[in-house]
């Protein structure tokens, strides 16, 4: 028996936007979970409970879940909230942990990315715990990393939420399309 692809949706340890984006999770189907060791912290440290089959935790050194990649068991690779510690990796190509790993393999065996960057703005508002909520003005470097992502191959980048829905929501379309 054939098993289905999934979503792999990544987790970093951002805390904005985080609540929505467990929100869209919640709405999807056929999704794993893999959590950062920032994101790990962070889930707990909102309080925030998800609803997926598997999680994944950065708990080795080389990332031993990206094997999956490997394997053809992901059809396409969410990262959001994705921090702009996250983003610099990616741009500059480095992969040193879970997340990052995921990132640079899922370009390797040719399979999409959405990515949402927190720092999608110069000025932004966002929920720190314990529902306060702070203002935060990305860096300019932050920003341009952001647009640097933009140009990579198999990388669709989203700048507010509803982008991101729509993005997911497109290649799940896409994927129905190309199945059928």
């Amino acid at each position: 028996m054939h098993e289905e692809k999934r979503l792999a949706w990544a987790l970093t340890g951002s805390g904005h936007y985080l609540r929505e984006c467990l929100d869209i999770i919640d709405r999807l189907e056929n999704v794993d979970l893999f959590l950062s060791k920032a994101a790990a912290e962070i889930l707990q440290q909102y309080g925030y409970k998800h609803n997926v089959g598997r999680v994944y935790q950065d708990k080795t050194a080389s990332s031993v879940p990206v094997e999956l990649f490997y394997e053809g068991k992901y059809h396409t690779l969410v990262i959001a909230p994705a921090t702009s510690n996250t983003v610099a990796k990616m741009v500059a190509g480095i992969s040193d942990n879970l997340v990052t790993n995921l990132y640079a393999q899922a370009g390797k065996t040719r399979v999409a990315s959405i990515v949402f960057a927190c720092d999608t703005e110069p000025e932004l508002e966002s929920e720190a715990p314990r529902d306060n909520i702070v203002k935060v003005y990305p860096r300019r470097i932050d920003l341009e990393n952001m647009e640097k992502l933009k140009t990579f191959e198999e990388t669709t980048v989203a700048g507010d939420m509803q982008q991101l829905d729509a993005a997911i929501q497109s290649r799940l379309a896409c994927l129905r399309t190309s199945s059928s």
